[in-house]
């Protein structure tokens, strides 16, 4: 049992640190703010959340998984709220926002 706990939780970390090095490429390759911005957002809460679940299963008590829990939980949803801000005082601050995308007015 302990043998596939181990290999679980090394997966979980290890997909989550492959998420993180995903990210911190897109970071690099893509241009423009809004588009890094929006990499950072996804791939940090995704990878966030498989390295605490993959620690989760290297705990023995459940003290630790309650924190890792509610750590993952609060990184889900602050993290996109955070991004949302940045992004949209972005867009309210960029003046040539039209040269870098295309910006559709709603209705």
């Amino acid at each position: 049992m302990e043998l596939f706990k181990l290999i679980v939780g090394s997966v979980f970390i290890f997909t989550g640190l492959f998420i993180f090095g995903v990210a911190t490429i897109g970071l690099f390759r893509f241009r423009y703010v809004l588009n890094r911005i929006h990499v950072a957002a996804k791939c940090d809460s995704l990878a966030a959340l498989f390295v605490c679940v993959g620690l989760m299963f290297f705990s023995s008590s459940p003290g630790p998984i309650i924190k890792l829990a509610v750590i993952a939980c609060f990184i889900w949803l602050t993290n996109p709220v955070a991004s949302h801000l940045v992004s949209k005082i972005e867009v309210e601050t960029n003046e040539n926002l039209e040269d870098e995308c295309k910006v559709e007015e709603l209705p």
